[in-house]
């Protein structure tokens, strides 16, 4: 039942492609951690292996003369969204949105009372609604997500993103991003790399937030797609999406989106999961010096402890091939001082 879930929730994530513009910044206001920013580019990590990785080799790669410098241009770095810049339980965020928006929708659709999966996810039943499989799921999300512009979508998820709560935290699920990856996209950037989002998430859904939440463009961020169509009518253009898939970025799609969107190998990828393993394998045949990092979620008081047998986020073979190669693995227990923004204020 665990594969199953994996594979529908995992299914859901690829094709969903929606937008929120309630993403709010991270709070500037904590003095102490903005003189601890002046000496140490990342305050929130503790003193290790990781953090002492990453600041090596951003040194080496940045110092001229130097046998392991890489080029201004050359310096891209990937990182994966769900799980690894921000939290993806108890469910992905994104599927909360599917599920609540049905809910929504409901006294529109009086026959949804009676039908499945529609009627498991009014009658709060996952059970029920998994058990319709792939085709039950895809119509929650075609019901959901697809029919209008892109312009309606986003005040609909926008709309949602200012009231919905995470159930654990009781905090806009925009508020539940990693502080300590905050301030890594931050360094590397102050080092002139590039940072992309490459995420098996909507890449519009993510071009609306993530821009705000981790000061990424959104011509950087790479995700997976719905097929859209193009309408003009007296004057006025849209952006219609249509209730079929276009392109799913993730496992191997990923580094094919990496060619199709950035057009040159990372030399830094981050992820959390299987589903980003062959990003890092695509990061690690880079002729230049390479960093692979994954973040392993192994803090379940202050946020979760999951990998092999996990339904969502699952890492497997992936923390197999970094120990196996010696690639970075951030212990997210040991290696992180908070875990969100909104938690440095107990620091």
């Amino acid at each position: 039942m665990k594969h199953l879930i994996q594979n529908l929730f995992l299914s859901i994530v690829l094709i969903i492609n929606f937008a929120c513009k309630q993403a709010s910044p991270v709070s500037n206001d904590q003095s102490t951690h903005q003189k601890q920013i002046q000496s140490d580019p990342l305050p929130s990590w503790n003193e290790g292996p990781a953090k002492g990785a990453i600041m090596d080799f951003v040194e080496t790669v940045t110092k001229e003369g130097s046998p392991g410098f890489v080029p201004v241009k050359d310096r891209i770095a990937t990182f994966d969204n769900d799980g690894n810049l921000w939290s993806e339980r108890p469910l992905y965020f994104q599927l909360a949105f599917a599920i609540d928006r049905i809910k929504v929708m409901a006294d529109q659709h009086p026959e949804w009372i009676t039908k499945q999966p529609f009627k498991g996810v009014l009658e709060d039943d996952m059970d029920e609604v998994l058990k319709t499989g792939m085709h039950g799921l895809m119509e929650l999300i075609m019901a959901s997500h697809a029919g209008m512009t892109n312009e309606e979508f986003d005040t609909i998820v926008s709309n949602w993103l200012s009231t919905a709560k995470h159930p654990r935290f009781n905090q806009p699920y925009n508020k539940l991003i990693y502080q300590p990856m905050l301030e890594l996209l931050d360094y590397l950037r102050a080092n002139d790399f590039q940072t992309f989002i490459v995420s098996g998430g909507g890449i519009d859904f993510m071009r609306t937030w993530a821009t705000e939440a981790y000061n990424i463009p959104s011509y950087q961020i790479v995700g997976s797609s719905i097929k859209t169509s193009f309408e003009y009518n007296d004057g006025e253009a849209v952006i219609r999406r249509l209730p079929e898939i276009d392109f799913v970025d993730d496992n191997a799609g990923k580094p094919v989106g990496i060619h199709k969107h950035i057009g040159k190998k990372p030399i830094f990828a981050s992820g959390n999961s299987d589903g980003d393993l062959q990003m890092l394998q695509y990061a690690d045949s880079n002729e230049y010096p390479s960093f692979m990092l994954y973040l392993h979620h192994t803090d379940n008081e202050r946020e979760w402890a999951y990998d092999r047998d996990s339904h969502i986020g699952r890492l497997d073979k992936g923390l197999d091939e970094a120990k196996e190669k010696g690639w970075m693995i951030i212990d997210m227990k040991n290696d992180w001082k908070t875990i969100y923004p909104f938690q440095m204020n107990n620091h």
